[in-house]
């Protein structure tokens, strides 16, 4: 079941190792009453917001669920991912991401973050 309460934003700050500041929007996956993953979005500017991910359990369909609302509501140009997970990384990149820059212990000690931009003339879902 898809949530965006702040059990997301606990569950983002504890897997990111990180404070969650507003404002922001969160959204995430439960499954038997446990938040398995979440997407924080934050840091709009009008054209760009960055989006965090944390978690297991993603879907193609989730993460473009994510992208509709950044490009549809939000009308952004493009959107940052910022992720430590391959399989995230790999959905973004199919969904017409490039990988931009890496940023050393973003997450922590010896958690590195990919950059991934995804421009709105680029999305394909």
């Amino acid at each position: 079941m898809i949530v965006s309460d702040d059990r997301v934003a606990v569950f983002l700050a504890k897997a990111l190792g990180t404070n969650i500041v507003p404002p922001y929007v969160v959204v995430g996956t439960e499954k038997d009453g446990e938040i398995i993953n979440g997407v924080l979005i934050n840091h709009f500017t009008g054209f760009d917001c960055h989006v965090s991910v944390a978690g297991r359990g993603w879907s193609r369909q989730l993460i473009a669920g994510i992208g509709e609302y950044v490009f549809d509501k939000l009308l952004c140009e493009r959107m940052t991912i910022v992720s430590e997970q391959p399989r995230v990384i790999s959905i973004a990149m199919r969904l017409g991401g490039e990988v931009e820059g890496y940023m050393r212990n973003h997450f922590g000690p010896g958690r590195n973050a990919t950059i991934i931009g995804i421009l709105k003339a680029d999305w394909r879902f």
